[in-house]
C-alpha cells in the first residue's frame, strides 16, 4: 500500500467536510484540497477510457474514489470501502471493476 500525506498549511481536514455538497465539482474541489490519513493513485495506463483514478479516505476504511474518463469527465464516489479500492488498483480491466463494482452502488449526495 502506497500511503502519501499532504501537508498544507491551507488544506481542510477531511473531518470537516460537508456530507452533502452543492455540485459535484464543489465535491471534486474539496476533496482534493483536503488532507487525508489515505491518499492513494492507481495506475489506469492499461484501461481504454479511465485516464486517472484516486482514492482519499480519512479513516482508513472507507473513503471518496474520484476518476476522469478519457474525454475529460470528472466522477466521484463516497463511502467507498477500502477493499473496493485495492481491487480495483489490482483490476485487469478497470472498466469493467468500476461497471459491476462501484457505478450506482456508492453516490454522493447533492443538495
Amino acid at each position: 500500500m502506497v500511503l502519501v500525506m499532504i501537508l498544507s498549511c491551507h488544506a481542510q481536514d477531511c473531518n470537516n467536510l460537508p456530507s452533502i455538497f452543492s455540485s459535484y465539482s464543489q465535491a471534486i474541489a474539496l476533496v482534493q484540497s483536503s488532507t487525508f490519513r489515505v491518499q492513494e493513485t492507481a495506475n489506469t495506463s492499461s484501461s481504454s477510457w479511465i485516464t486517472s483514478a484516486n482514492y482519499y479516505s480519512c479513516d482508513g476504511k472507507t473513503g471518496y474514489f474520484i476518476f476522469t474518463t478519457i474525454q475529460g469527465y470528472q466522477y466521484i464516489h463516497r463511502g467507498v470501502p477500502i477493499e473496493v479500492w485495492t481491487e480495483f488498483k489490482n483490476a485487469s480491466s478497470k472498466g469493467s471493476y468500476y461497471d459491476y463494482h462501484i457505478k450506482h452502488r456508492y453516490q454522493l449526495m447533492l443538495h
